[in-house]
């Protein structure tokens, strides 16, 4: 049985009512051109409309300048990892896509149609999305459960000429990836060195120890586990993507894996680290418990724990939120702004290292004002730039363009309004 709360309750009603007033769901498409006249809708439709796709015909690039396609993302699920609230199918998932589709635009000015597909197999998604791709500029593929949201990107970024790009995957991978640089900082720790506890092997935990070894951090210093406990190379029950991320050594549990580790990354599930397993953790540790909204191990359990801890969640009323918004709206906006045909491990450490660098830099009085503060400074509680921070859009962005064209995926030139190369 499910027991809701006073809060909880009203927070629901509330929910519901913003979704359902004034007017259904949360995005509309507008328009961006005249319609006042008679001659205004000869050039929207017939027979104005026949030279654009005489030009697109003759050049398929021409559709970046004649119509919605740069700047036009499709946010797309099947609805089998939406949320935590599992496999509730694609149309139940349509209130998170739209939501999705409020936070590009909000943060990056970028338009969306959110696209919910009824697929019961990698292969009929992949040929839907596949069918509908020459529509939009990129595509965002969404709570699409593992192990299939691996099979599913790797086959649409291989065959596909637009960027594709799991955020449950790498978005969650790179904040990671950044705010654990700066903690690392911090605790005086290298990532090469330092061994890492990653709790949870689905999309985001896999996606991580992906990026962080692309980064530099060393194979046999990562233990991953799922609910079979670490994931090892002795192991007869691994998928490819699984035993990508096995590690040679002899530890098998949780409580194995933490004692002595560097740094714990929970994407599991709530309360699963005991005050004994943090303990037992190295000086300095660096704890990012994620699972939402209760962490594997609470804020104001930790800090009683060790008070050399740093420590992120995935709330917004602790410090260090991990939050995927500090990353892909401004991702897509550089990549579309370059017209790149993917979005490359290049572009996505390029975002890594701005969010990182972005940390170093004084907060401006607008983010204090908005999160009710008076300073904010590098240091343990602000290892990873608030979410409303205005400087998001140009400095990932532009990282990301940059990155784009010196690795050759764009077929754009880098923009004038971007800061110089």
């Amino acid at each position: 049985m499910t027991v809701t709360n006073d809060a909880d309750s009203a927070l629901n009603q509330q929910a519901l009512k913003y979704h359902s007033e004034p007017r259904p769901g949360k995005i509309s498409v507008e328009l961006t051109k005249p319609t006042e006249t008679q001659e205004d809708l000869a050039l929207a439709y017939t027979p104005g409309v026949a030279e654009p796709v005489r030009q697109i015909h003759q050049d398929p690039q021409a559709a970046y300048d004649y119509t919605s396609k740069g700047n036009l993302v499709g946010v797309i699920t099947d609805g089998s990892a939406v949320l935590g609230l599992g496999n509730v199918g694609a149309l139940a998932g349509k209130p998170v896509m739209e939501g999705k589709g409020v936070l590009f635009k909000k943060f990056a000015d970028i338009d969306v149609f959110d696209i919910e597909v009824n697929a019961e197999h990698p292969q009929e998604f992949i040929e839907t999305v596949m069918r509908i791709a020459p529509t939009f500029g990129g595509i965002n593929l969404e709570d699409i459960a593992a192990p299939h949201c691996f099979e599913i990107e790797a086959a649409l970024i291989d065959q596909l000429d637009i960027p594709v790009f799991h955020d449950d995957q790498h978005g969650t991978a790179i904040i990671i990836a950044a705010g654990l640089l700066n903690a690392l900082e911090l605790a005086n720790k290298q990532l090469e060195d330092a061994k890492v506890v990653v709790l949870g092997a689905g999309a985001a935990g896999i996606a991580a120890v992906r990026l962080l070894m692309a980064m530099g951090a060393h194979r046999n210093n990562i233990y991953v586990l799922d609910r079979k406990g670490v994931i090892h190379i002795g192991r007869k029950d691994l998928n490819p993507y699984k035993f990508g991320v096995a590690a040679d050594t002899d530890k098998r549990t949780l409580e194995d894996a933490m004692d002595g580790a560097d740094v714990f990354i929970g994407v599991s599930g709530p309360d699963l680290v005991s005050p004994e397993m943090l303990a037992s953790m190295a000086p300095n540790p660096v704890v990012f418990a994620l699972s939402n909204p209760v962490p594997e191990i609470r804020p104001e359990v930790a800090h009683r724990v060790r008070d050399d801890l740093i420590m992120a969640t995935g709330r917004s009323d602790y410090p260090n939120q991990a939050n995927n918004v500090l990353g892909f709206p401004f991702i897509f906006r550089g990549a579309l702004d370059v017209h790149a045909s993917r979005i490359n491990e290049e572009m996505q450490i390029a975002t890594v290292k701005a969010l990182q660098a972005l940390t170093h830099e004084p907060a401006p009085q607008s983010v204090l004002d908005a999160y009710g503060l008076d300073s904010l400074a590098f240091g343990k509680d602000y290892i990873i730039p608030k979410p409303l921070d205005p400087r998001l859009k140009v400095a990932i962005s532009e990282a990301v363009a940059r990155a784009a064209v010196e690795s050759g995926v764009a077929r754009a030139p880098y923009p004038s309004h971007y800061p110089e190369i």
